[in-house]
């Protein structure tokens, strides 16, 4: 069995010290340890995106992502992208807009990737949104509004920057 290990975590703008397995994901200290459920464990093998987090603003799935790998780092969860007064972030507000979901439990990953997705620079085209935002899977089929939202939130994120 491994030893536990010290782990100090920013999260949210929140710092933790917790003592870990070395083994143990991102995802589930997050969840299990912080109670920070708003990330998803959908396929738990780096496939379906739900689990997608900002790791020092980098999209990552944090299924595959140790927590040991965010020691010392900063990490951005979907409960972290609103502003502190309760203001929804741009993608947020325009996935609310848009309808781009039906059951909701990919929507939290969904998001984190867009946020990147547009901070990345790859929303020049509906076809390029879908390849950029490809690892995300939606299981009811709500891409075509995801693209919407992703497109409308780009232009209001940038509109914003001027």
């Amino acid at each position: 069995m491994a030893k536990n290990i010290p782990l100090h975590l920013n999260v949210n703008d929140r710092d933790f010290d917790v003592t870990l397995d070395p083994r143990v994901t991102l995802l589930d200290v997050l969840r299990e340890h912080l109670a920070l459920t708003g990330t998803k464990k959908g396929c738990d093998q780096g496939q379906c995106g739900a689990c997608t987090v900002h790791l020092d603003g980098e999209r990552v799935l944090s299924c595959l992502t140790l927590a040991a790998q965010a020691h010392n780092r900063q990490v951005t969860t979907i409960e972290g992208v609103a502003k502190s007064d309760g203001t929804l972030h741009p993608v947020q507000a325009s996935f609310l807009k848009h309808d781009a979901f039906q059951c909701g439990y990919c929507t939290p990953g969904q998001i984190m990737s867009a946020i990147a997705c547009i901070k990345e620079g790859h929303t020049g085209s509906d076809g390029e949104i879908r390849e950029y935002m490809s690892g995300n899977i939606c299981r009811c089929g709500a891409y075509p509004h995801i693209v919407d939202a992703v497109k409308e939130a780009a232009e209001d994120i940038k509109g914003e920057s001027v």
